[in-house]
């Protein structure tokens, strides 16, 4: 300490202060790991801006502020009952402002006070005082002088051991009479807890003070004497080069001493403890003890340790043997699927067959399976009903978009930031082994040259390799073989074939009109008009005006399109309601274009009659099934073809093939050779913004084409899906359900397919084949004969 500082202090301690000139009122400023005593010479650094404000406005009171200490020193904002009630009023001797904003102030502690209101809180603290007055004996007495001569010579001593006293330190303390002054100048250089300083600011009897504060300077002496010796015994063992080393052996013998840990032994101990109990296998366990002891040779603050501290967070937080039990009343369990979703009983059966099997022989390994279907049939939502119904906890991870291995089997612990796959992420959100875990979009994963994710989850999902599933950053097999994942799809094609294999699909085509009215009302309004605050209103929905939504404002296999509308027309109901209109709201089939607006979707073209020309294809999409309309019309021309309407390689293929056909049975369809030759064909497939691929639409194109030449009606009625071949076969095709779905909605009557698909009528919902009449045939005449009212051959 300089000679000018002791001189400073002497004159501070020296000097007293005329309390009447204070203001009672005055900003406060809450301080954080410092009390500040009377007589204290504080630098402060101020950075938060209630702080800032507080500082500023201190000017207006001759720079005094009341300093207290918060209770959290973590708080950036604290309120008034995060900070003591008694404090120092200090006084800003110096304040400077810096670059970053912050204020640089030197304060001089004044005197004790105590809040007694906070008369403002808002954008500072601002409150109103009572001085806590000193109780110092006016005259020692023997006992006195030798409690502070005893003070004193502990403060030379603490100080000669510390390499710290001086013959002007000497002089400081000789000046000092006052009791109070003496503890207060002892107290703010011990290297004391905030919450003992606190104790000791709060006591206004001098001499109870100063023998609190001869205690703790008989604690602080005698452990500095015994670091002095531990320094003297370690200093001898260590070089230059090994400082760091030499710091923790101090630390360590200074613990030993005190009979007491730190934090760095206790966070070991519960590693060691939680290593223990998290019943890991034996080569886990042993290398996470290594981890351990790596860490115990380290200084806390490198780099290298955090990441031993992150990973091994990570080992312990894992479930490696905890399970949820499962549920396996199978009765109970399809009552829980029943009142979740409507239909969809095909999935509801292999989900039961799956319980019953877990509960014939639990260590069964478990089928990977897939759900594939358009979007809003409820695919998410019904792996969170097979949790509920195992009594499992849920997890779901969107693979939709991810192109790095990493997010699935983790990082490197090399990199800094480092973290395990999002698998074990899940895992251990889930706290359990056994979750219902749901990969959501398994057909949307990317790659590119950060790897390839599909890969990586074969390890995750084939029962055979997943016992041990290896994360890079865990480093040590994990066993996922309890684990029941469910994946999830729009399309399979663009699921990577190795995955696919492993997998057993399931198809959710969607819905009929019929289910989306049962759905509606038993789970989606219900629903809706608990989201709106409209539960317990008089609100109603007609069947007619539900058909209506259904039927003339979504075009979709699920249900989603209809939630959306069912939501827009309780918002609507929520603000007429928010204004102050009373009564019950009916909503009807009339009425509906008050909340909607004009229907959306009509039905497309000329479907009100039959036409020449115009056959009614049926086309699979990721949305669900669709009606096709494939147009022809014939000009003057040299026979060329024309084929229009933004459509694939393999569809423009079909109508070359069904041209061909058309050509080469002209006479037995009573086509004339000249027509043929002396006409151009146009085929054209409406909606011509939306790309359209695929075989299925070949006997359709040869219906149009016969229709045109021959100028009969194709019945309006009828839809029809197949390959042709060059000869007139008409071969099998797929999604033969969300067509027949997509033609319901349509209004199409009779579906002609191939032969081979007839197998496909056995999962046929029953009102599907009560509505619509489906046909087989094994050839185009049998089509025409049929579409064309049995009126081929024969020119009109």
């Amino acid at each position: 300490m300089a000679e000018a500082d002791i001189d400073d202090l002497i004159e501070i301690i020296e000097k007293e202060s005329n309390l009447e000139d204070i203001p009672t009122i005055l900003p406060m400023m809450p301080v954080r790991d410092v009390v500040v005593f009377t007589d204290m010479l504080l630098p402060l650094f101020v950075g938060r801006k209630k702080s800032i404000r507080a500082v500023e406005e201190s000017i207006e009171y001759d720079r005094y502020i009341f300093l207290s200490v918060q209770k959290d020193s973590d708080l950036e904002r604290p309120t008034d009952k995060d900070v003591y009630t008694v404090g120092t009023i200090g006084r800003i001797q110096k304040m400077i402002k810096l670059p970053d904003g912050r204020i640089k102030a030197l304060v001089q502690g004044i005197a004790k006070a105590r809040v007694l209101e906070y008369v403002k809180k808002k954008p500072f603290f601002k409150v109103e005082l009572e001085f806590l007055e000193e109780n110092d004996p006016k005259e020692l007495n023997i006992e006195d002088e030798a409690l502070m001569r005893n003070v004193k010579e502990a403060s030379e001593k603490l100080l000669a051991l510390k390499g710290d006293f001086s013959g002007d330190v000497g002089d400081l303390l000789s000046h000092i009479e006052s009791m109070g002054k003496l503890a207060d100048l002892v107290a703010s250089n011990l290297n004391l807890k905030v919450e003992d300083a606190q104790v000791l600011l709060e006591i206004t009897d001098s001499k109870k003070r100063l023998k609190k504060v001869n205690d703790f300077l008989a604690r602080e002496l005698d452990l500095s004497t015994v670091q002095a010796k531990i320094q003297t015994n370690v200093r001898d063992e260590i070089s230059r080069n090994q400082r760091d080393f030499f710091l923790r052996e101090q630390v360590k013998a200074i613990h030993r001493e005190l009979g007491d840990s730190d934090d760095k032994i206790a966070e070991l101990k519960e590693f060691r403890k939680k290593i223990k109990k998290c019943k890991m296998p034996k080569d886990c366990e042993k290398e996470a003890q290594k981890q351990v002891k790596r860490l115990e040779q380290m200084h806390s603050d490198s780099s290298e340790a955090s990441v031993i501290r992150t990973y091994l967070d990570c080992i312990v937080e894992l479930p490696w043997t905890k399970s949820t039990k499962d549920f396996l009343d199978i009765p109970k369990s399809q009552k829980v699927l029943d009142e979740n979703h409507l239909g969809l009983n095909k999935v509801k059966e292999r989900i039961l067959e799956y319980l019953s099997v877990r509960k014939l022989n639990p260590k069964k390994k478990g089928q990977i399976i897939c759900f594939v279907g358009p979007p809003g049939v409820g695919k998410t939502s019904l792996g969170q009903a097979i949790a509920k119904a195992m009594k499992r906890k849920f997890h779901r991870l969107s693979l939709g978009g991810i192109r790095d291995e990493a997010e699935i089997r983790g990082h490197r612990r090399t990199y800094i930031g480092s973290m395990p796959g999002r698998i074990l992420q899940g895992l251990r959100q889930c706290n359990t082994n056994n979750p219902v875990f749901m990969l959501d979009e398994i057909d949307k994963l990317g790659n590119d040259f950060r790897g390839d994710p599909s890969s990586a989850l074969l390890e995750a999902l084939d029962p055979e390799q997943n016992f041990a599933f290896s994360d890079h950053f865990l480093n040590m097999p994990f066993d996922l073989s309890n684990v029941l994942f469910i994946l999830t799809a729009n399309v399979s094609d663009t699921i990577p074939s190795a995955l696919l294999d492993r997998m057993e699909i399931i198809r959710i085509t969607g819905y009929t009109r019929q289910e989306k009215k049962q759905i509606a009302k038993t789970h989606l309004m219900p629903r809706k008009l608990r989201d709106n605050g409209l539960i317990r209103r008089s609100i109603h929905v007609s069947p007619g005006a539900m058909e209506s939504i259904i039927a003339d404002y979504t075009l979709e296999a699920g249900v989603r399109g209809l939630e959306r509308n069912l939501d827009t027309i309780c918002r609507k109901i929520a603000r007429k309601i928010a204004e102050g209109k009373k009564g019950k709201f009916s909503i009807t089939k009339q009425n509906l274009t008050k909340y909607l607006g004009p229907p959306q979707y009509i039905s497309e073209l000329d479907q009100e009659e039959s036409q020449v020309g115009l056959a009614t294809g049926l086309a699979w999409t990721e949305v669900g099934g669709e009606q096709l309309y494939i147009e022809v019309s014939l000009y003057q021309g040299k026979g060329e073809l024309l084929v229009t309407g933004q459509i694939g390689d393999v569809m423009q293929e079909s109508a070359r093939a069904a041209l061909t056909y058309t050509k080469s049975h002209a006479d037995a369809l009573g086509i004339k050779k000249d027509d043929l030759d002396n006409n151009d064909i146009h085929i054209h497939v409406p909606a011509g913004a939306i790309p359209k691929d695929g075989p299925s639409a070949g006997i359709a194109i040869a219906t149009a084409l016969v229709s045109a030449f021959t100028n009969q009606k194709i019945n309006n009625k009828v839809g029809m899906t197949g390959e042709i071949s060059l000869r007139g076969r008409v071969l099998p095709i797929g999604g033969l359900k969300e067509k027949a779905l997509g033609a319901l909605r349509a209004g199409i009557e009779h579906i002609i397919i191939p032969e081979k698909n007839r197998k496909d009528l056995y999962d046929m919902p029953k009102v599907l084949k009560r509505k619509i009449k489906f046909t087989c045939v094994k050839d185009i005449k049998q089509v025409l004969e049929i579409a064309m009212e049995g009126k081929v051959g024969k020119k009109g």
